[in-house]
């Protein structure tokens, strides 16, 4: 059960619509579904707007597969994030109306019967192409969540033109992902040009120097720019999921579209 569909059970209770037995079943179908192997948590929508996101590394195919169907039964919003192509493929012959972006290693089902309009505006900025999977991870959760976003890729400080050339899109944005690995530069100085809050992603993409994303890591947490916050390591999810919730309180939407958490 969603929000709405809660709001809709209690308006027609209080209207005479609806029998107060038939709104305590609804009420009492069990939160938590426990499939032996996983415990589908069905009121993370409710409580926080957003259906439990699926994290897929690490589960097989048929996991993720009926984890989805779980989630799918009760929701008409899914979210699998880090999919291999076998975990994909098996996706998308389970359920149709999914779709799956390779890049992002995500697939997402829409069902809602009236798609919320996104709301304000997220823009991703990556420091080069290598950084695109963690960029569009960002990206596709922020989507999913109930923002519009933009992008700018391979805009990197090696060639600060790329970036210089559109500041306009940096200060129309509600919230900023900056997506960098190497030496991270990137969201410092992001986080000197616009005025809304920066949420850094450092990347693992480097040479030997770079300890695997740590070195970008601690970059960006000693940036001496103001207003720029920083996720852990290759983690595009969680920057597009914080991106959404300050992107629609700033544009006066529910917070609540963007929330969830991922199992």
């Amino acid at each position: 059960m969603n929000r709405e569909e809660a709001r809709r059970l209690l308006e027609g209770v209080a209207s005479g619509g609806i029998p107060v037995d038939r709104a305590l079943e609804s009420l009492g179908m069990p939160p938590v579904e426990d499939l032996g192997f996983a415990r589908v948590d069905h009121h993370r929508e409710l409580r926080c707007g957003f259906p439990e996101v699926i994290f897929g590394q690490g589960k097989t195919p048929a996991d993720i597969v009926a984890i989805a169907g779980a989630v799918l039964e009760r929701s008409g919003r899914l979210l699998v994030t880090r999919v291999e192509p076998a975990a994909a493929a098996a996706l998308l012959e389970a359920f149709p109306d999914a779709r799956h972006e390779e890049r992002a290693r995500c697939v997402s089902v829409v069902r809602d019967p009236a798609p919320r309009e996104p709301a304000g505006g997220v823009l991703v900025v990556s420091a080069g192409t290598s950084d695109l999977p963690v960029a569009e991870e960002a990206r596709v959760t922020a989507e999913a969540t109930g923002s519009r976003v933009r992008t700018l890729y391979d805009a990197g400080v090696a060639g600060i033109h790329r970036l210089l050339s559109r500041t306009a899109m940096l200060r129309e944005a509600n919230c900023v992902v900056v997506v960098a690995g190497m030496e991270g530069a990137l969201a410092s100085v992001v986080g000197g040009l616009c005025p809304v809050p920066v949420i850094a992603v450092p990347t693992s993409v480097g040479y030997g120097a770079s300890f695997g994303g740590i070195a970008p890591l601690l970059a960006m947490l000693n940036s001496c720019a103001a207003g720029v916050a920083v996720v852990n390591i290759d983690n595009g999810f969680g920057a597009g999921y914080l991106a959404s919730r300050i992107n629609r309180m700033a544009a006066g939407a529910d917070p609540a579209p963007g929330g969830g958490g991922s199992r």
